[in-house]
């Protein structure tokens, strides 16, 4: 079955609020082998919305409307489905009453433009709501469906998956079972990992069957293969050996699956060896520490961190010789070696880790933007890393966090 998604409202078109509902929706069809095929967003116009509804369904089986069937003036999706199926509004005398005893229920005494919920396009089949006051609304048009539900997400949610989920399965009979498995990979760009996968890409594209997409973002490459057939183990079958293949392709650089994150497989391989870890940081301000606290059972394996943006703090808490600093500046190997031994030594870790470096706007110590140095001191001493990272300040630091948690992944693993 092909669904399209069109979420209603013109603050999304503004960017006042972000679509997550077309996310969430998007993950729940592909689960039931639903084919997404289009996620379109239209402001609150009737005849705009209206035209994307006729336009929809000239492709799909069904639209699902998310927004714009609340009790306000710019709630319009319901005129919208009347015109797009040339009917009228009708008010529904049982939708009336039930919003009536719920006002009244709540003491509540409010506008009568409220009682617009109750209206329907003649045909239409109201959707129960039991989280909110608006119900949906399901109307046939043409050969085709439409589901309008409310933007609110946990009212969405909940219609979605009682009435319009089983719905779609009775229309589209038994669906096929479509399988994602994610490839997470650090220390690689996205290009460098497309490349590494170009041959096997080829081939799937001229032979069918797994697909592969690229997904980068943070300073990390996600790869997704996704395979479609009758049955969930046979959708299995087709992706593993095509993981086992990006998988010799992308060798060390594949961190983790699916749900995994960087910050987890770090500490889950701390904890495996009973070690522990202290960071000090410079350009990063905190955020490897934050990081890696975010993990579960972090507490377990991260003994703290040290923040030392000025000289005098890197050479007074951590032990920064003198002579390092005057003679290779704080944005140096040799300055990132001496603060990740300084904070392990003072925190009695396992590993000390530190990040210096210039994030920007402007270069200093004659270093340019986005000029990292990585420390890493263990019991077999210490080694560094120099790393010239792009874009703008925000950028270079989440570069660098991603590349410290990385390279000391690697180290762990012996790599």
């Amino acid at each position: 079955m092909r669904v399209e998604l069109l979420a209603v409202g013109t603050e999304l078109l503004f960017g006042d609020i972000v679509n997550g509902n077309a996310a969430w929706l998007g993950r729940r069809l592909a689960e039931v082998g639903a084919d997404v095929t289009t996620s379109v967003v239209v402001g609150d116009n009737v005849d705009r919305i209206a035209s994307s509804v006729t336009t929809a369904l000239s492709r799909a089986d069904a639209v699902v409307i998310t927004g714009g069937i609340g009790p306000t003036q710019d709630d319009l999706t319901r005129e919208a489905l009347a015109a797009a199926a040339g009917v009228p509004l009708v008010r529904d005398p049982d939708l009336e009453a039930g919003l009536r005893t719920r006002f009244a229920a709540l003491r509540r005494d409010v506008p009568e433009m409220n009682y617009k919920q109750a209206d329907l396009p003649a045909g239409a089949r109201p959707i129960a709501n039991p989280r909110g006051s608006a119900p949906g609304v399901r109307v046939e048009i043409g050969s085709g469906v439409a589901y309008a539900l409310p933007g609110v997400p946990h009212e969405m949610e909940r219609m979605f998956t009682d009435d319009v989920l089983p719905d779609l399965l009775r229309l589209g009979g038994q669906p096929a079972a479509i399988v994602h498995r994610v490839l997470r990979t650090a220390g690689m760009w996205e290009s460098a990992v497309a490349a590494a996968l170009e041959p096997q890409v080829a081939r799937l594209e001229r032979d069918g069957g797994v697909t592969v997409a690229f997904l980068a973002s943070g300073g990390q490459t996600r790869v997704r293969l996704t395979a479609k057939a009758e049955t969930y183990d046979a959708a299995v079958a087709m992706i593993a050996p095509e993981e086992a293949a990006a998988r010799a392709a992308l060798g060390s650089a594949v961190y983790g699956t699916d749900d995994d994150t960087l910050e987890g497989v770090v500490v889950a391989l701390l904890r495996d060896r009973s070690a522990t870890v202290a960071t000090a940081e410079s350009l990063t301000g905190g955020l490897l520490g934050a990081e890696l606290s975010r993990a579960p059972g972090s507490s377990d394996v991260y003994l703290g961190g040290v923040v030392t943006y000025a000289t005098e703090v890197k050479r007074d808490l951590l032990g920064v010789p003198e002579e390092v600093i005057e003679e290779y500046g704080v944005i140096s190997d040799e300055c990132a070696a001496a603060m990740a031994t300084g904070v392990r030594d003072r925190l009695g870790a396992t590993y000390g880790v530190s990040l210096t470096g210039v994030a920007g706007p402007t270069e200093q110590e004659g270093k340019p933007v986005g000029t990292v140095h990585i420390g890493i001191a263990g019991p077999a001493g210490a080694f560094t890393r120099a790393l010239r990272l792009p874009g703008d300040r925000p950028q270079v630091r989440t570069y660098a966090v991603v590349a410290a948690e990385n390279l000391l992944r690697l180290h762990l693993l012996g790599e």
